[in-house]
């Protein structure tokens, strides 16, 4: 089967790889996002899916505007490939690049639709409190994730992922059930399904809005926001940002999941005094942990953050690092 990939970030690669290491595909070329400038320098940087066909030796193709790149679109339509694969790419196919490929246009997206549909399925299920997500293969058509379903695969959310894990899970699980999905294609084993637009949900883009954290939310909120969007969410500290990486609410629920390691936390959480503060302010200090945080309803440990210029540190290390006291206040 002669498959065409499009794909740019490392949730794509999995998928990539799969379809290079199996016998029964043959990737005659990618299609990914334009080289972009990274961190401090100026050298352009090749995105991850690129870096995989490089290796390769595949034909590689970046336009800028896939719809109106007319070298590129000749160059796909004169490919004669059966599937074109889908997985993050970040731009909008045409109906005319949908139609091209014989078996059509496959899209592996990161949730069990059509709940999540859009740029960021991982992260708003995550910031939502979900248990469970997974990975929906679809026909694609002109919509935003509205193709017409074909297989569905599921996966369990423990109370302290964060978005990495969920992804890093969920990438390999797109590679496996894209597999079985074209092979099911080319043997009519599949029947597609129609989403039912009544149950959607949409997963918009993330805003630097989202990443600030508001103190005066749940302990349990302000947990599911840093995981969720991990690693950006900040707060305040003395006048400069603090990244929070990592936290654990106070509450039975969560302590319960930490597991036998967290024995002497769930101790000394039992002997915390339970006066209450201003959301925001630091009520207690675990030894070996790090800082307790009251909030709007409960309190939050914050077990790992990053200081501005520095490297991620565990909450204790803050401690340490700054000799946090008791009575402040972050935001």
């Amino acid at each position: 089967m002669k498959v065409i990939f499009f794909g740019t970030p490392q949730f794509a690669v999995p998928t990539l790889q799969q379809l290079l290491d199996h016998p029964q595909f043959n990737v005659i070329g990618v299609v990914t996002q334009p080289d972009k400038r990274r961190g401090r320098g100026t050298q352009l940087m090749p995105s991850a899916v690129k870096q995989v066909a490089l290796n390769h030796n595949l034909s590689i193709w970046q336009p800028k505007r896939i719809k109106k790149d007319q070298d590129t679109l000749l160059q796909l339509k004169n490919s004669q490939a059966d599937v074109f694969v889908v997985v993050a790419y970040g731009q909008i196919l045409s109906s005319e690049i949908l139609q091209m490929p014989k078996l059509g246009c496959i899209n592996v997206h990161g949730s069990i639709l059509p709940q999540y549909r859009g740029a960021a399925p991982i992260q708003w299920c995550l910031y939502n409190g979900d248990r469970q997500t997974g990975i929906t293969t679809m026909l694609m058509d002109e919509g935003m994730d509205t193709g017409d379903m074909l297989l569905k695969a599921y996966t369990d959310i423990s109370l302290f992922d964060n978005a990495d894990e969920i992804a890093e899970k969920l990438a390999n699980q797109g590679a496996d059930l894209l597999i079985e999905t074209l092979e099911k294609l080319e043997a009519n084993e599949i029947e597609a399904t129609p989403q039912n637009d009544n149950e959607a949900t949409y997963a918009s883009l993330i805003g630097k809005d989202d990443f600030i954290i508001d103190w005066n939310q749940s302990a349990i909120a302000i947990h599911n926001q840093v995981r969720g969007f991990y690693p950006n969410c900040f707060t305040s500290f003395r006048d400069n940002k603090l990244k929070i990486m990592a936290t654990i609410p106070i509450n039975d629920n969560y302590l319960q999941a930490l597991g036998e390691k967290y024995k002497r936390l769930k101790h000394q959480i039992n002997l915390l005094d339970k006066t209450e503060g201003k959301p925001g302010k630091v009520v207690s200090i675990i030894k070996n942990f790090g800082p307790v945080i009251q909030t709007g309803e409960g309190l939050l440990l914050l077990s790992e953050i990053q200081r501005s210029a520095k490297r991620p540190q565990s909450g204790w290390d803050l401690v340490n690092g700054t000799r946090l006291e008791v009575g402040e206040l972050l935001g």
